[in-house]
């Protein structure tokens, strides 16, 4: 949640508690107090069930106790609000008056059920509490009024079971344990001689809660409870604390959604789908949430309650065949599908029961779905003239859109695939390949037109040969921030990480997961969308987007195609931010472009040094005792880095370029382990101690705060220089082709902490122009600009301005520097950090908007007090993230750049931050 809103929100619930009289119960049914309007206040369940109720659609009536009652019971000691009990007897009276039925009593007595209700759908992660209200004395009343006695027992035994669960705390005692109740269950049905616990007559029913409440006693100490409003606040109080269970906590930080929010608590009078043969309870969806066809979907099961559709103990039924068993159910259920789209202008995911005949709904929700049917129903509702084009880029969460886009496995092939294991999933999209475990062994299977898998403990730029020429990384260390990861996503390279299982044996050659022992060459799988890791090779297919940008299928045969297509085209029409990509070759740029990008933000030099004879100049050009000898060797490198510009220039037709000087520390060039060392010595005619020295001596406590970036041009001018006439030369050939392309290049000084830093970088940049244009006689405009990836950087921005052109902030380094935190280290406690709520979510996933964001605004807003018209932009990988961009496009930044495979995410996301 953006910092504005969660300030804003805090405000709107302080100005509620402050009034005289805070209301903590809202009514739905004939009397209806809530609308969807109130779904901060009353969660989305509870919202929506008073918006049915006014809308006209058949809901038990019943009441929402409030989310602000959630955060009362949390900051107070687990107490209540001292009016809530008052209020809660005056709603349950309210029901009792509608349904004619009264809590507790021994004749027409009234059943509830309790539910919890989050702001945001959270299914399965809370408790519930069904058929409350029963006892020893209720249930013989219901047997008799309901002629059903069978049924009435099956409501007290699944009571007693919720509630000795949730309430009560009957849990298993280790995992060796199976579950009480559950076992007991299990034990009746071998003695009754059945298999379903429909099966199970009233008398079984009674032996079974016989033996459940024996479990609650001996395990508790405790009775059941037989008064129905001690049952109540149990219930209440067992669904509030539910908010902070182990499986809550976990959703809410996978999904972002903050435990300030709290949770609602929906008590309604019961409905029964177990009474009989004309009874039944299901789940459906409006559309299919798996591709979004317009389609009735769902499952439900004759004479059940609603948990025995999810429980699995029996197999539901396609909703379709409820219209042969129930015809007039179903005609009504395809009525109320109808209403309830037109309503809520949004594919719907609801929970109904039909008691005696008669259809009754418990609840509806936007329904949660895949990328694919996230984009499907949004465009066809818009065709369908339910809602506009704004509306439906809101309605598209901005990164269902790269799902489109991955390659994926064929799902017969998985079906018959082995998983050994599970790893982060850190590059969306399936690959697979022979194992290799070096950069070498990667290209050899490359050259050859085989598929690599690159497996390495992690990743340094020295691996990135091997990861250009693989169709996939695993490493069995880092994150989703790691480097393997970073660069995986520019190349848009499939990438699991992470995966500790997997351990990797250089010397062997030898990857092990469990008792599984695979060699060099053998083939594997990688899922960088699930994280799943499979024995063999995979069959995988390329996206239909894919296939269409790449000419190998036409547009009016991809449907899928179309509807990325509109998105795109809306997305355009409505962002104010641009969208550039992060690049470093014509492969990466012509990729990017394909997918809608409008320049490169950012091309890191150094991964240019890798490839071929480049990196034996380089070490050349390191190992140089002077400075001779270093410029021997930058004019080896200079044309590669000319040749390298040119085609990048070429590819990207004259759109802006910001190529960013040599920013890593030099130690990363130089081989560290002997054998790499002797092979270096071998081949430029030195002793191994030379190389040995060269490497200790440009070791470096914490290479990330010393002699890198601009502090290495200010060192060994000569580098930047080379690196300067390589570009120039490039935007000069440019110029001068047949068909010129008026390239304007953007030089990016990294890592500027002072301004005098940047002045003498700048100083440099500036003659080499010069001497290119007058030397090339062409004339080109170019621009010098700075990254600001530092503190000072930031807070010295307006004094960094006088010389800059430009400003591109680099948030991945800003904010390792700014908290204080290593990307690569930080995950050892980032996960204890997420749990006690310290950080909501990871900093170098998403941008710290209260810290390391308010360096980014002060660097943009004293930029332009001394520029005014200042270009801003951000090339960390928080460009691809749609919170940061939404945090980036309220600061007033210009564009953001990505990854190329995130550009789609961006140009979405760009566009709901201007809509909202």
């Amino acid at each position: 949640m953006p910092a504005k809103k969660a300030k804003k929100a805090t405000k709107k619930a302080a100005k509620r508690k402050s009034a005289s009289a805070v209301k903590y119960s809202y009514d739905f049914g004939q009397k209806t107090d809530g609308s969807s309007k109130l779904r901060e206040l009353l969660g989305g369940k509870g919202a929506n069930l008073a918006e049915m109720a006014r809308i006209g659609l058949p809901v038990p009536p019943g009441f929402t106790i409030t989310t602000e009652v959630c955060t009362y019971f949390y900051d107070n000691g687990r107490q209540y609000p001292k009016t809530l009990e008052k209020e809660v007897k005056a709603s349950v009276a309210q029901i009792e008056k509608e349904v004619g039925k009264k809590l507790g009593a021994d004749k027409n007595p009234l059943l509830l059920s309790v539910r919890s209700g989050a702001r945001e759908s959270m299914p399965g992660m809370m408790d519930t509490i069904l058929n409350l209200g029963l006892n020893d004395k209720t249930v013989k009343a219901l047997a008799s009024e309901s002629g059903n006695e069978a049924f009435a027992y099956d409501c007290y035994r699944r009571f007693i079971q919720m509630y000795g669960d949730v309430v009560m705390g009957v849990q298993a005692v280790n995992e060796n344990d199976h579950c009480p109740f559950e076992s007991c269950l299990e034990k009746l049905r071998e003695e009754a001689g059945v298999k379903l616990d429909n099966e199970l007559t009233a008398e079984d029913l009674k032996e079974l809660i016989k033996r459940y409440k024996a479990i609650i006693k001996k395990r508790t100490g405790t009775a059941f409870p037989q008064d129905a409003y001690e049952q109540l606040w149990g219930s209440i109080g067992a669904v509030f604390n539910s908010w902070q269970n182990e499986r809550a906590i976990l959703y809410r930080q996978k999904y972002g959604i903050p435990a300030a929010w709290g949770t609602a608590v929906n008590v309604q009078a019961m409905v029964f789908g177990n009474m009989g043969d004309n009874c039944a309870t299901g789940v459906a969806f409006t559309r299919d949430p798996a591709n979004g066809e317009k389609v009735f979907y769902g499952e439900y099961l004759i004479n059940a309650q609603g948990e025995d559709v999810v429980a699995g103990i029996r197999t539901p039924n396609a909703i379709a065949q409820l219209k042969e068993e129930m015809p007039k159910a179903h005609a009504d259920l395809e009525a109320v599908r109808k209403k309830l789209e037109k309503h809520f202008k949004d594919m719907q995911d609801f929970e109904f029961t039909v008691e005696n005949g008669k259809l009754w709904m418990l609840q509806t929700r936007n329904g949660k779905r895949t990328g694919l049917a996230a984009v499907r129903i949004a465009v066809e509702l818009v065709k369908e003239k339910l809602i506009d084009q704004k509306t439906a880029l809101k309605k598209i969460p901005a990164d269902s859109i790269s799902s489109l886009l991955v390659a994926v496995f064929d799902p017969a092939a998985v079906k018959k695939a082995k998983v050994l294991t599970t790893g982060l999933p850190a590059g969306p999209g399936a690959a697979a390949g022979k194992i290799c475990f070096t950069a070498p062994d990667a290209e050899a299977v490359a050259a050859k037109g085989g598929h690599a898998i690159l497996c390495r403990v992690e990743t340094t730029p020295e691996d990135l040969r091997g990861m250009i020429a693989a169709d996939g990384i695993l490493t069995s260390r880092g994150g989703v921030s790691s480097h393997a990861a970073l660069v995986a996503r520019q190349m848009n390279k499939v990438c699991v990480c992470g995966a500790s299982e997997v351990v990797i044996n250089y010397a062997n050659e030898t990857l092990t997961i469990g008792d599984k022992t695979f060699k060099n060459g053998d083939d594997i799988s990688i899922d960088g969308t699930t994280g799943e890791i499979f024995a063999g090779a995979v069959d995988t297919a390329p996206s239909e987007v894919d296939q269409v940008l790449n000419g190998k299928l036409k547009a009016e045969d991809s449907y899928t195609f179309q509807m990325y297509d509109q998105v795109m085209k809306w997305a355009d029409k409505h962002r104010k931010l641009g969208v550039r990509t992060n690049a470093d070759s014509p492969d990466q740029a012509a990729s990017a472009i394909a997918y809608g990008a409008e320049g490169i933000g950012l091309c890191r030099t150094e991964h240019m040094f890798f490839e071929g004879d480049r990196i034996t100049f380089m070490r050349q050009m390191i190992l140089a005792s002077d400075e001779a000898e270093r410029r021997k060797a930058l004019k080896k490198l200079l044309p590669f880095q000319r040749k390298d510009f040119n085609g990048l220039f070429k590819a990207m037709g004259g759109l802006p370029v910001t190529v960013r000087l040599l920013d890593p520390p030099l130690h990363e060039f130089l081989p560290h382990d002997e054998s790499s060392k002797r092979e270096l010595a071998n081949s430029l005619g030195v002793d191994i101690d030379v190389i040995s020295n060269r490497v200790h001596a440009l070791h470096e406590s914490n290479p990330m705060l010393g002699h890198r970036g601009c502090r290495l041009g200010i060192s060994y001018p000569e580098i930047t220089e080379m690196q300067a006439r390589a570009i120039f030369e490039a935007a000069a050939a440019c110029y001068k082709l047949k068909k010129p392309i008026k390239v304007i290049p953007e030089v990016m000084i990294p890592l500027v902490g002072f301004a005098d830093e940047l002045k003498n970088q700048v100083a440099v940049v500036h003659r080499v122009a010069a001497e290119v244009m007058e030397k090339k006689k062409v004339q080109f405009k170019y621009l010098v600009g700075t990254m600001i990836e530092v503190p000072r950087g930031a807070l010295t921005a307006d004094e960094v301005a006088e010389t800059a052109e430009f400003f591109s902030f680099g948030t991945n380094d800003l904010t390792q520097t700014g908290l204080g935190m290593s990307r690569d280290d930080a995950g050892t406690f980032l996960g204890k950090y997420k749990d006690l709520d310290i950080l909501p979510q990871n900093p170098f996933a998403s941008i710290d908007a209260a810290g390391v964001g308010q360096l980014v605004e002060i660097g943009a807003k004293k930029g332009r007090s001394t520029k005014k018209d200042l270009k801003l932009g951000i090339c960390g990988e928080h460009g691809g993230d749609p919170a940061s961009i939404e945090f980036f496009h309220s600061v007033g930044l210009d564009y953001v750049s990505c990854s190329p495979p995130r550009v789609p995410v961006a140009r979405l996301a760009a566009a709901q931050a201007a809509l909202k």
